[in-house]
């Protein structure tokens, strides 16, 4: 078999492809408080006041832990 002196037409598109890349920077973007987080602590904050308040009302019967 004869071998051409001519590379492949895949070769050049290959070679035309790799020259044609540029590097691109991965940039994250500022992690903030999102809604589940923000709906997180109000819910614990209320529920903790809840506590506290019905406590405070049984320590006018006498049988409160805090009160």
């Amino acid at each position: 078999m004869a071998k051409s002196s001519r590379p492949a037409k895949a070769d050049k598109k290959a070679t035309a492809k790799s020259s044609k890349t540029t590097n691109v920077e991965v940039v994250e973007e500022a992690q903030g408080m999102g809604f589940v987080e923000a709906a997180t602590i109000v819910t614990a904050l209320v529920m903790v006041a809840a506590i506290v308040l019905v406590d405070h009302e049984l320590g006018a019967l006498g049988q409160g832990i805090f009160f």
